[in-house]
């Protein structure tokens, strides 16, 4: 390689803010306001109504009750800004906000060789602490459109190739609490102003990393990899191919994390700043941001922000932020917000806000506010707030304000206004009754009422006090109240019981269907009578009853129905609530 240092030419050493958007539209707005001894927040609040955007910041990192006096008459933003703070704070924007980061120090590149040759680059360095002299280290120095980074070391050293023919190759450097800075290096002698625009300087992108912020990212993240979305959070780039082996082995290499992409395959597993197209992983996937359209893992999906489209995995899937998708996996889908679309898991689904779709799991479903839509489970489904729609398991279903219908064996709720079906409906501000009655087969019979007016279901128990004809029962059966008022009701009820009559060899059911007139006497207490029809079916011979019980449940007046038997009979009795 040949030094030619005429070639290219350092034109600029004066900071370039590497974070001015290309629009420059907030930032150079002209805004005109008076402040007198108020505080920060409330100045950049007028700052805001002024300008029509928003401001963006660490609330801990700025002081807002710091005393402000400023006097602005058509002044730029960002003049304003940098007389409020001193130059201490750094600005990135796009076409809605100004985000504000502390930056209190200032760095330089100072660039030590340049090298050139037939298509290809290499320039090392050293980042500079503008005040202090010191080298720094663990700061980020890349290049925007060529995808291209490094991390100084100890001694603030870094060293990059590019490949290529360039007019010019733009070296940002980054890094927490220094304001960032940029060197220009061009193939030919032409100096550009200070503040020129460069339209390769990124937008200014407004979300945090919260993938590193989990487990499964520290352990997949290299120490570098983290250290460089701390640097250059908000930098990002789209492309339409990435390919990478594991993170950090990638074709964008320890820019992959910067990187939007239309295609991407991850032989082993990736780490991307978002898909917006297709994403492949052989064994899992990372995205910091969103994904869109079709994301497939052999093992597990991990998405920082929104999922839109389709998201499968062997194993488990989660996102950080909303879907308005069909996220399909082996163990477990779980989603930090709102769900709109359809989840599908072989053992849980979890939603940590809204659920507007449907919820299938073999295990159970947990959506932590508002459903509006479907649960289906082997086992549970919880909704802990709302529940417009449905749920169904083969054990227990929970809504604390249950609009919908539950079908389980248990079914909770602490409000409802909806349809419970199973063995147990238990409404915590619904029915629970003690029902005692007599009809025309039992002289005494007990029935515990659980669930609302809509639907409520019975646990029956009944014992024929007779020295020669005694009868044992229990079973099961439900009700709905008809209202007509604050003292009337009339109830109709379905249920099944099974006659023990001293011999478990034979199978006696008693199915009935009743209707009852309730009259409330007071608070707590209320009568009942009315109608019944009887269905009786039994396999037992006559006179296959046990000594003292009774030997004939049919009376004399009944309906053959085949071989059993029907009949027309009454009950009467109390209800305590």
């Amino acid at each position: 390689m040949k030094i030619k240092i005429s070639l290219v030419l350092l034109c600029l050493a004066t900071l370039v803010k590497a974070q001015t958007s290309v629009y420059q539209n907030n930032l150079s707005k002209r805004v005109t306001f008076s402040a007198r001894q108020e505080r920060v927040g409330d100045v950049l609040q007028k700052i805001s109504n002024a300008g029509n955007f928003y401001f963006a910041y660490n609330g801990s990192l700025i002081n807002q009750d710091s005393l402000v006096n400023l006097n602005a008459k058509s002044q730029p933003v960002r003049e304003v800004l940098d007389a409020m703070f001193d130059g201490k704070v750094d600005y990135k924007e796009n076409d809605s906000y100004i985000i504000l980061r502390y930056a209190v120090n200032h760095f330089t590149i100072e660039p030590e060789n340049i090298t050139t040759a037939e298509n290809l680059y290499m320039i090392s360095g050293y980042v500079v602490d503008t005040k202090t002299g010191k080298k720094v280290k663990q700061a980020s120095v890349y290049e925007k459109k060529l995808l291209q980074s490094a991390i100084t070391d100890n001694d603030g050293f870094f060293t990059l190739k590019f490949k290529g023919e360039h007019q010019s190759i733009v070296l940002t450097a980054s890094k927490e609490t220094y304001r960032d800075t940029a060197l220009v290096f061009l193939s030919s002698i032409n100096v550009k102003p200070e503040g020129y625009n460069d339209p390769d300087k990124e937008k200014g992108t407004f979300f945090g990393n919260a993938l590193e912020e989990l487990g499964i990212g520290r352990f997949f993240l290299s120490s570098k990899q983290r250290l460089q979305n701390l640097n250059i959070p908000s930098f990002f780039a789209n492309t339409p191919f990435q390919a990478s082996l594991t993170p950090g082995l990638s074709s964008h290499g320890m820019m992959s994390s910067q990187v939007v992409n239309k295609f991407s395959l991850n032989v082993l597993g990736g780490y991307t700043a978002g898909v917006d197209g297709v994403e492949i992983g052989g064994i899992f996937n990372l995205n910091k941001g969103d994904m869109r359209m079709v994301q497939v893992a052999g093992v597990f999906n991990v998405v920082g922000r929104n999922v839109e489209g389709v998201q499968v995995a062997g194993l488990h899937n989660s996102v950080q932020g909303n879907i308005k998708a069909v996220q399909v996996s082996g163990l477990l889908n779980q989603v930090k917000k709102n769900v709109e679309g359809v989840q599908i898991a072989g053992l849980v689904n979890i939603v940590s806000q809204n659920l507007r779709g449907v919820q299938v799991a073999g295990l159970g479903n947990i959506a932590s506010r508002e459903v509006n839509g479907v649960q289906v489970a082997g086992l549970s489904n919880i909704g802990s707030r709302t529940v417009h729609g449905v749920q169904i398991s083969s054990l227990f279903n929970y809504a604390k304000n249950n609009k919908g219908f539950q079908l389980a064996l248990i079914n909770a709720s602490d409000t409802s206004s909806g349809t419970s079906l199973g063995l147990i409906n238990l409404v915590k501000t619904g029915y629970h009754k003690l029902s005692f009655s007599t009809n025309e087969t039992i002289n005494a019979n007990v029935a515990y009422k659980s669930g609302n007016a809509n639907l409520y279901t019975m646990l029956i128990g009944g014992y024929n006090f007779s020295d020669t004809a005694k009868v044992i029962s229990f079973g099961l059966g439900m009700g709905h109240d008809f209202i007509l008022g604050k003292t009337f009701s009339f109830a109709t009820e379905l249920s099944a019981q099974h006659l023990y009559l001293g011999n478990w060899d034979y199978a006696n059911t008693l199915y009935k269907g009743q209707l009852n007139l309730q009259f409330k006497l007071f608070k707590g207490l209320s009568i009942f009578g009315g109608p019944s029809y009887n269905y009786y079916v039994s396999n037992a011979p006559m006179g296959s009853s046990g000594k003292n019980y009774r030997q004939q449940i049919v009376p004399s007046r009944h309906q053959d129905v085949g071989r059993y038997k029907g009949w027309v009979g009454w009950s009467a009795g109390i209800t305590i609530m």
